[in-house]
């Protein structure tokens, strides 16, 4: 079947068609009103060595770094992702989803502190309550091992927290596949009537009158004739010495 003939059947049938686009548009419209766009922000800071560290490099912590630093926002990264933290940042009035981890790519001890929400405004004050809480949890570390303040490790921040921007693409990708399904299903609907309605008319035609039976038909020159019933007649003989058949 090529396009000019799928092209017929959809005209043919356009009354089995229409209502499956009408709904498909429907169903699109739905998920895009009830799919909420997410906004998303997200700051960068990284973890800096102790000023008793730094005395060796005139106090300047940039120029001072450790591998132990990297471990150590791993290990922080990782307790900000808790079940414990998610509480804690809830009642401080964080909304949405967090996430913290180590930054791609990073070559020192860089994380990145990730908030998305429905809410712009919400989303940027939960990406800073959400930088405060790390500088927080990395001090409490380490006063529970009772660190002096002056060899603790430091949080900088890099990059604050960014205008939250729209991430439209789970809701695009939802749209894209209800339209595309919906489209499939009324084609398959169009050509299961399609099918439907072409009965083999051929089988149920009659005859036209006065076309030969196949008995009738005449027989070609040089095809061998018919066979012809040559059953055998019994003679018998009745009592009476007649004989009948």
């Amino acid at each position: 079947m090529d396009l000019a003939e799928i092209w017929r059947v959809m005209r043919r049938r356009w009354y089995v068609l229409l209502p499956g686009l009408l709904l498909t548009a429907a169903l699109t419209t739905a998920v895009h009103l009830l799919i909420p766009v997410e906004y998303q922000s997200q700051s960068t800071v990284t973890l800096l060595n102790s000023s008793k560290a730094t005395e060796a490099f005139d106090g300047n912590p940039f120029l001072s770094t450790q591998a132990s630093l990297t471990g150590m926002a791993d290990g922080l990264a990782r307790n900000l992702n808790s079940d414990g933290a998610k509480a804690d940042l809830k009642a401080l009035g964080v909304t949405g989803k967090h996430e913290v981890k180590i930054a791609d790519n990073a070559q020192g001890p860089f994380m990145w502190l990730t908030v998305t929400g429905t809410d712009p405004a919400a989303v940027l004050k939960s990406d800073e309550l959400l930088a405060s809480y790390a500088d927080k949890r990395l001090k409490e570390f380490q006063t529970q091992q009772s660190v002096a303040p002056e060899a603790m490790i430091r949080m900088a921040t890099i990059v604050p927290p960014q205008k939250p921007e729209a991430q439209t693409k789970t809701r695009l990708q939802y749209i894209v596949m209800v339209g595309a399904l919906g489209f499939v299903l009324s084609l398959v609907a169009v050509f299961f009537v399609e099918a439907r309605r072409r009965t083999p008319r051929a089988k149920n035609r009659p005859a036209p009158a006065g076309t030969p039976t196949a008995a009738e038909a005449p027989v070609p020159v040089g095809a061998a004739p018919a066979p012809t019933d040559e059953t055998m007649a019994l003679r018998t003989v009745g009592p009476g010495g007649a004989g009948a058949t």
